[in-house]
């Protein structure tokens, strides 16, 4: 079992803003996704890219031609297209308890700001491709990016024609966070890798954690202490909203959110948040790792430019949003690449520019654990030799 944490009173804090670049989602000063107190390396690098149904139904996936993005047919699960029913990333929260502490946590945030220069803004530059039996399996040589035991050593299926994280291909040359997401329908499980380059022949390869997406996860996740291909130690894939979704009217799920390092406070991380980094520096008001966001009720929805920011903002309000890693771009879309619908005239950058952090409410998720007593402790799929 993992060191018990010390709980405490959920004080949630933020910190002035830093100005930083627009150029990517996850990019700051260092990268969030690792670092665990068992680490075998350890990077301080994020990503340098451009910034589900709902829980009582399922979605049916389009019958399509390719391979990387695109779904063969069939129901997903009913949350957000890989988990069951009873998700914590689909639940609606509308009504939820706000944390006694809620005013003085967005107030601070408020003063300290979002990344990228204070905007709210969307990056739409991941990827998820689509993987079957006939997907070719490759073996990765793991990096200073892999941690034991928070992340996996298996196999992972690797679609022709696919694409990391802010790439054409699977070559990651942009030195970001590269992240290469696989939903594997039909071993139902879902990999999700950090700091993926693929070059020649070569699968290099940082924190690789595989999701099983027959189960609900409860609060210790993949591990209390434990890190994912996320500082958090969530899911992404879940937490992504997409254009076929933003088109079809609705997100039924919670959406992902990032912070600069500065922003989010030192070593304390939220339930269902399983992790917490030596980036972070944020003092007791502001907001730890897992923090859950809700955009108030009284938000003027109809008042944003767009019909698609609104089916966003609606989602916000429902749903809510979970800070997941540290960088700039506050809001994470998933790539148009292999979907039906493009963003383009849908929904751009910039249609959200309006949200304020005194616009949302911290939702209630229990008492705090300090990452700085905890050790993950698991029995990883696999270690590098």
């Amino acid at each position: 079992m993992p060191t018990p944490a010390r709980t405490l009173a959920l004080s949630l804090s933020l910190l002035p803003c830093v100005a930083c670049p627009a150029s990517s989602g996850d990019d700051d000063d260092t990268s969030d996704t690792g670092a665990s107190s068992d680490e075998v390396g350890s990077s301080d690098s994020e990503s340098a890219d451009e910034s589900s149904a709902s829980a009582d139904s399922t979605t049916e996936a389009e019958t399509t031609e390719g391979s990387s993005g695109e779904t063969t047919g069939g129901e997903l699960p009913a949350c957000a297209g890989y988990f069951p029913a009873g998700a914590v990333w689909c639940e609606d929260v509308s009504d939820a308890p706000t944390h006694p502490n809620s005013a003085t946590v967005v107030a601070w945030l408020e003063q300290a700001g979002w990344g990228n220069d204070d905007n709210f803004q969307i990056d739409f530059s991941i990827e998820v491709l689509e993987a079957d039996a006939d997907t070719p399996r490759r073996s990765f040589e793991a990096t200073g990016d892999f941690y034991t035991p928070d992340c996996d050593w298996v196999e992972v299926p690797v679609p022709e024609g696919g694409a990391i994280e802010g790439e054409e291909g699977y070559a990651c040359t942009s030195d970001g966070d590269c992240h290469l997401i696989v939903a594997a329908r039909d071993e139902n499980l879902l990999y999700e890798m950090w700091r993926a380059n693929i070059v020649d022949d070569v699968f290099y390869g940082g924190c690789l954690a595989v999701w099983d997406m027959g189960v609900v996860y409860d609060d210790e996740g993949r591990g209390q202490g434990c890190t994912s291909a996320d500082a958090a130690g969530f899911p992404i894939a879940p937490l992504l909203f997409t254009a076929d979704e933003v088109a079809a009217g609705s997100i039924d799920h919670a959406i992902r959110f990032i912070l600069p390092n500065a922003h989010i406070r030192n070593l304390i991380y939220s339930p269902p948040a399983t992790h917490s980094t030596n980036a972070t520096s944020g003092p007791i008001e502001a907001p730890p790792y897992g923090v859950h966001l809700r955009l108030r009720p009284d938000f003027p929805v109809d008042d944003l430019p767009s019909e698609g920011a609104k089916v966003v903002a609606a989602a916000l309000q429902t749903h809510g949003m979970f800070l997941a890693d540290g960088g700039q771009i506050a809001l994470t879309a998933q790539s148009d690449r292999f979907s039906a619908n493009t963003w383009d005239g849908l929904l751009a950058p910039q249609d959200l520019v309006s949200l304020r952090p005194m616009d949302f409410e911290v939702i209630d998720h229990g008492e705090l654990l300090d990452w700085g007593e905890q050790s993950c402790e698991r029995e990883p799929l696999g270690t590098p030799p």
